[in-house]
């Protein structure tokens, strides 16, 4: 089983941030512009598509739908969804939402169906739900191909899971260079315990929520001087496609440019030299001297939030200034990027640090936020 998976297309195509007509509605999907995105990624040999249940409030399975199922045979790509069961108010709804799915999607199968963001007193929700009997029943009743679970926590939590429930075929984590050692993270220490249980890994996050794409400029120098062809973001992915039991390599794009660039690179630019190596190592020890808040933009937060703080945009503002040293650059920025949930709105019932798979102190951010730029 894992050794199938493992000849997988290693770029994979993340359907959780694609391209919106109106960029205050989620469900506005620009369908045109998304067809033609799957159309080169599956002309340069990708295969598999990430959506889940929750991304773009459900448009996301749909849009997939009507880009992907209806216009390309059905054994040329692979879907993999997920399903929130924590967020559900019953196991009724939770065990709904893989129905729901296959509808939205168009399709009687899926090759892929995770546990959705596994950890913490989220896995007791699961439990409770039963789910972990559901998806195996469904896998049993061909409506599911291959079984597992996403997850944000550490190396013990991965290891406790998987002891817990071994017939998992594979594990979605965030794993990234800047998070390779991360004691919070722990990339590494993850992908060994995968390894250990003999399960493969669908990676996240290679990115770190595009940071790793937008690099400060005395950083991006470094590997821009080594490799002048290649983008920031090529040096992410490609580390993650050199290490070994991994399936693919989440790429969540949003422009047909992005996925243009993405395909090109991953087919041109070849494993890393001992000279890459050595720029990338280079660039990271001169990264990790900035102070940086680990927010990746998953949003989870936001849906907690009872006052409607836009917490991802506001934090991505606060680590703009750190990195640019330009405080009236990202207080211009966040004038407008804030206006419809600034930090000063919070109400500190910390709800959202509840819900961060990142354990961000975003209330105090949140303070500093509101102190430099409102």
């Amino acid at each position: 089983m894992a050794s199938s998976l493992l000849s997988t297309p290693k770029l994979g195509f993340g359907c959780m941030r694609l391209p919106l007509l109106d960029p205050a509605d989620q469900t506005s999907i620009d369908l045109d512009q998304f067809k033609q995105m799957v159309d080169v990624f599956l002309e340069a040999g990708g295969t598999y598509f990430d959506t889940a249940y929750v991304y773009h409030e459900g448009a996301s399975e749909t849009a997939l739908r009507e880009a992907l199922v209806k216009r390309h045979p059905r054994e040329s790509f692979t879907i993999a969804t997920k399903c929130l069961a924590w967020a559900c108010p019953s196991k009724e709804v939770a065990q709904s939402c893989l129905s729901e799915s296959l509808e939205r999607l168009g399709t009687d199968y899926v090759d892929f169906y995770l546990l959705h963001n596994v950890g913490g007193a989220r896995t007791a929700v699961f439990d409770a739900y039963d789910m972990w009997n559901f998806a195996k029943e469904q896998k049993a009743a061909g409506r599911i191909r291959h079984v597992g679970f996403s997850m944000h926590d550490d190396a013990d939590t991965l290891d406790v899971l998987l002891t817990a429930h071994p017939d998992m075929d594979f594990v979605q984590l965030q794993v990234n260079y800047l998070d390779w050692d991360n004691p919070v993270t722990q990339s590494q220490r993850c992908m060994e315990v995968a390894a250990k249980h003999g399960v493969p890994v669908v990676i996240m996050e290679p990115c770190r929520g595009g940071r790793l794409a937008s690099l400060p400029d005395d950083v991006a120098a470094i590997l821009e001087q080594a490799r002048p062809d290649l983008s920031q973001a090529s040096w992410a992915y490609r580390f993650c496609y050199e290490l070994p039991g991994t399936i693919a390599t989440l790429s969540g794009m949003s422009t047909l440019e992005q996925v243009q660039q993405n395909t090109s690179e991953w087919k041109e630019a070849g494993l890393f030299s001992d000279s890459e190596r050595a720029a990338l190592g280079e660039a990271l020890a001169r990264l990790k001297t900035m102070a940086q808040i680990p927010c990746t933009a998953c949003r989870y937060c936001v849906k907690g939030c009872p006052e409607g703080v836009v917490i991802p945009d506001i934090l991505n503002l606060v680590n703009l200034e750190l990195q640019t040293g330009d405080r009236n650059f990202a207080k211009g920025l966040y004038s407008w990027q804030a206006a419809a949930g600034p930090a000063s709105k919070c109400i500190e019932c910390g709800a959202c640090e509840a819900m961060c798979p990142q354990s961000i102190d975003i209330i105090d951010q949140l303070k500093v936020a509101a102190e430099h730029f409102e």
